[in-house]
């Protein structure tokens, strides 16, 4: 299947190949899926680097992530050298048309992971994300009532907050910034509107960085970070969800299910793009590096004697190459202490998505503040001890 696309030709290899197992959604239909929304995708990818998160073998399946560009690809991929904490850097894809956007689905993308910077100036990111990532057990009214704290919270220092679902169980707040500032002073001002609403809201909001100090609705501000990428604007998520822009009028009474890629294409036609006009409203962190400036400091970590010493009663169960297989560990973990497993709490139960050379792993740890201390199981052999790095 080749198609026609801004005057280039873009092959499409098994096109009835299933990408979604759980509704049976295939490739051609992920495509004419981006086909009708383009105008909206690309308003949140185009001239932006990309990772590639790569679903070869369907959405039940771990991705694999993948920074460089292939080799094998088109003459007109366009590509960026990008520069990583690590010291490494890598030729990423630069999102500059549709054309661009249906070859990477091809490659087996489903959503899209654009960097917040354009291609033409990779150290000033023109865009601050802030993802409210709840805790198990929250209910999405919480988590909605936060990105309502959020807005008010960046509108009041001088930005306008654009709202989407995330397409999985979070929600995502951006502001447009002019690109003048470094990566490490947006993650400041980030950092500063997570603390402030954790202020205006306390006991439903966290900006606690260790996870199992959280309560609530996470206001992850590490996300601009350089080495971040957020799922953009109309990404088909692997849930078969759509992270879909909103008004801020239809926040409230918004569902999470309602918006796949059966019901998105038809909201498109009918209603546009919410986040149209978007790039005009480029507004400053002046205000929100100020509240950081006054802001008090954070307390010092716990010292060690090299790794961090938790705070919390942390006990690890499974490092996993699968989620399936690190919950299966934990079943039987929770079998042997069944007295102790009746006292977690949804929030205590940690499962991590941890990222490998180039697949996510699975870590599943439990805080035991619950369990009476007499009773606390001990550290014991993992359930599963998975090494992500063996091979490297």
């Amino acid at each position: 299947m080749t198609l026609e696309v801004d005057g280039r030709e873009v092959k499409i290899t098994n096109p009835d190949r299933v990408v979604f197992p759980q509704t049976g959604h295939t490739k051609r239909d992920l495509i004419a899926y981006y086909q009708v929304v383009a105008e909206g995708a690309l308003r949140g990818v185009a001239d932006r680097p990309v990772i590639l998160k790569r679903f070869v073998h369907g959405t039940d399946q771990a991705a694999f992530f993948q920074k460089r560009a292939p080799s094998k690809r088109p003459a007109w991929i366009e590509v960026v050298e990008l520069s990583y904490p690590s010291g490494r850097t890598a030729d990423e894809v630069v999102m500059r048309d549709l054309a661009h956007l249906l070859w990477t689905v091809n490659l087996g993308c489903v959503d899209l992971n654009p960097h917040p910077v354009r291609a033409g100036d990779l150290d000033h990111p023109d865009e601050l994300r802030i993802d409210l990532d709840p805790v198990p057990g929250i209910e999405w009214e919480q988590i909605v009532r936060i990105a309502l704290v959020a807005r008010d919270v960046l509108e009041e220092h001088g930005l306008t907050a654009w709202p989407k679902t995330s397409g999985s169980r979070g929600f995502h707040v951006y502001a447009a910034i002019e690109p003048r500032w470094k990566f490490r002073d947006v993650r400041r001002a980030a950092e500063a509107v997570a603390r402030e609403v954790e202020r205006r809201a306390p006991g439903i909001a966290t900006s606690r960085w260790w996870k199992e100090e959280r309560q609530g609705v996470f206001v992850d501000f590490n996300q601009n970070a350089r080495d971040r990428t957020v799922a953009s604007a109309y990404s088909v998520r692997p849930t078969g969800l759509v992270s879909t822009p909103l008004g801020w009028d239809e926040v409230e009474g918004c569902r999470p299910e309602e918006f796949t890629m059966a019901t998105v294409p038809d909201r498109y036609g009918e209603a546009g793009d919410p986040w149209a006009g978007m790039e005009q409203t480029a507004g400053s962190l002046e205000h929100l590096l100020e509240l950081a400036d006054a802001q008090e400091p954070r307390p010092a970590a716990p010292k060690g004697t090299g790794r961090r010493v938790p705070v919390m009663p942390l006990i690890e169960i499974a490092r996993a190459e699968t989620r399936d297989e690190a919950m299966a560990g934990f079943e039987r973990w929770k079998a042997r202490h069944p007295e102790a497993a009746e006292r977690l709490e949804p929030a205590d139960v940690l499962v991590d998505s941890m990222r490998g050379s180039s697949t996510n792993w699975t870590r599943i740890r439990v805080n035991l503040q619950h369990v009476p201390e007499d009773e606390r199981p001990g550290q014991e052999p993992l359930e599963v001890d998975y090494d992500p790095w063996r091979g490297r």
